[in-house]
């Protein structure tokens, strides 16, 4: 009987494989805490303005129909909490109404789906939040055919997954409910059905890209940066040849731009709105260019890691977080140079029209006209995707066999170990926090210390004359006991008899003035700098 030598090469291969099947199962494990955490905790953090203005949109009402409706009366947290959440009196026309007259930066897409998904799953904050949720858990699923798409590679799927499963800044918008996890999902497949576009080069599947566009654009009018960057990619890599792929490009984003027109129009007509909704985009950060270029540096680390909680981290009081940020910043961008060194013309233009196309135009208004659009994280989903498409296929090539030495491949396994494991401790932490930077702690940050003041009382009253979205913020977070008023200054005349204790919420100075007038003292019920909350008492 002829003994049979086993060859070196398919034992090598073997081997090979037998690696990537025990990388794959290490990154799904990876991979499920990611998304296990996008449902945990739902409505742990406060529900804080930009998520009550989108439960309002979702309503039907708009903000002078609920200001109208609540001032000056007393009110229980159900009749507060009624206009955040869809009813009987208002349909689908109202939220369109409504974000058209007070909202039209923002185009219906995203309230109109989280109005019926809450119609049908029922009115919680976990609830509304949940959808957020569902579209990141879509979108890591769509990174793996999409680095297919771009680099016929499984391992750098299964690795881009990972990172984005276990991302700090795409767990915040995940449990935040707004649109941008639903830019996020629509971004990568939009880039998916143009590269598939590209390559099949027919009606249907340019009839699908161009549908992406006005899913895209109906979502955030933002993306119009990514389709023209679409633009940018085929333009060039067809060397700026009128043929028929560029053609159908054309056409394609033509067509998914006129089905958007409706919404331009509606926006002009309200462009005073407009102006005065994104105002405070043009106020520029107080120590100017140097301030604004820390806070491009911080948010890309938080890609990877964010642990703010416990460091006290600022462009002024660096230490010891500007390590990780170093670090992060070379990482990505040393990523970025070594997939244009290594990949084919089709798949580094995409890379960098992406980036230069979606970041430059923001960056370019903050530096020739004041600002501080680029400091804001949100703005920058697409690059930061892309960014983490270079981290993972750099770290993927990275633990190839015969592409570098034993030791170099033990040192990238270390550093992807590092890079997970800094994602799941930013999430334990992240997870358990009441407040975040982005859930506008100047607005909210010091309600989880008034809540038990108030929650030590039998029958409070609490009253404000700062607005009804404070006040909606701080119900969420107080017993059903507890009772509001919203007030105007100019026709309060009398405190309401018949409750235990009162409070006032972030006072006006003119209000403090008139209590005083009228015999009446306030004081501080915590002991911040600057208190929220004041307790009133009848002078002797």
């Amino acid at each position: 009987m002829k003994t049979t030598i086993p060859s070196p090469v398919k034992a090598k291969i073997a081997k090979q494989n037998f690696g990537f099947r025990w990388l794959k199962f290490f990154l799904i494990i990876v991979i499920t805490i990611g998304i296990v955490f996008r449902f945990a905790n739902l409505d742990k953090k406060i529900y804080w303005d930009d998520e009550i203005f989108t439960s309002l949109r979702v309503s039907g009402y708009t903000f002078q129909e609920v200001d109208r409706q609540l001032r000056d009366r007393v009110v229980s947290v159900e009749e507060l909490q009624n206009y955040q959440y869809p009813n009987p009196e208002k349909t689908v026309f109202d939220t369109i109404d409504g974000l058209a007259k007070e909202e039209p930066q923002l185009p219906p897409l995203y309230f109109l789906l989280t109005r019926f998904w809450v119609q049908i799953f029922g009115n919680s904050v976990a609830i509304t939040r949940s959808l957020s949720a569902v579209f990141n858990v879509l979108t890591i699923i769509a990174v793996y055919w999409l680095a297919q798409e771009l680099f016929k590679s499984p391992i750098v799927g299964w690795m881009l997954m990972a990172l984005i499963a276990v991302s700090p800044f795409h767990l915040l918008y995940a449990q935040t409910a707004r649109h941008y996890s639903l830019w996020g999902l629509i971004t990568v497949l939009s880039s998916l059905a143009l590269l598939r576009a590209k390559r099949l080069n027919n009606l249907f599947n340019w009839t699908i890209y161009s549908f992406t566009i006005v899913l895209g654009l109906y979502t955030l009018p933002l993306f119009l940066l990514v389709a023209i960057a679409h633009g940018f990619y085929i333009i060039a890599l067809e060397s700026f040849q009128l043929n028929k792929i560029v053609r159908n490009y054309l056409v394609s984003f033509v067509f998914g731009f006129l089905i958007f027109t409706p919404w331009i129009y509606l926006t002009f007509i309200s462009v005073e709105i407009l102006q005065e909704t994104i105002e405070w985009l043009n106020y520029s950060y107080r120590d100017g260019i140097l301030e604004l270029v820390f806070n491009w540096l911080q948010n890309i680390t938080r890609l990877f890691i964010d642990l703010e909680k416990h460091y006290d981290f600022s462009y002024i009081n660096p230490f010891p977080y500007i390590i990780s940020v170093i670090t992060i910043v070379t990482l990505i961008f040393y990523s970025i140079y070594f997939l244009c060194r290594r990949t084919n013309k089709e798949t580094w233009l995409f890379i960098l029209s992406l980036i230069i196309m979606t970041t430059l135009p923001i960056i370019g208004l903050d530096i020739g006209l004041g600002g501080k659009r680029s400091g804001i994280t949100r703005y920058f989903v697409p690059s930061y995707l892309v960014f983490q498409i270079s981290v993972a296929y750099f770290l993927a090539t990275q633990l190839v066999p015969n592409l570098i030495t034993f030791w170099q491949r033990q040192f990238w396994k270390l550093i992807l170990i590092a890079l997970l494991s800094l994602g799941i401790v930013s999430y334990t932490n992240i997870s358990s926090a009441q407040v975040w930077w982005n859930n506008g702690a100047s607005k909210i940050g010091q309600i989880p210390d008034i809540t038990p003041i108030v929650e030590r009382t039998t029958k409070p009253l609490i009253i404000s004359d700062r607005g009804w979205v404070d006040l909606i913020a701080l119900s969420y977070n107080l017993n059903s006991n507890v009772k509001y008023k919203l007030i105007s200054q100019e026709t309060f005349s009398q405190i309401p008899e018949g409750f235990s204790d009162y409070f006032f919420y972030k006072p006006s100075k003119f209000l403090q003035k008139k209590l005083k007038e009228k015999g009446y003292q306030i004081q501080p019920s915590s002991q911040f700098d600057t208190s929220w909350l004041w307790r009133l008492k009848k002078k002797k």
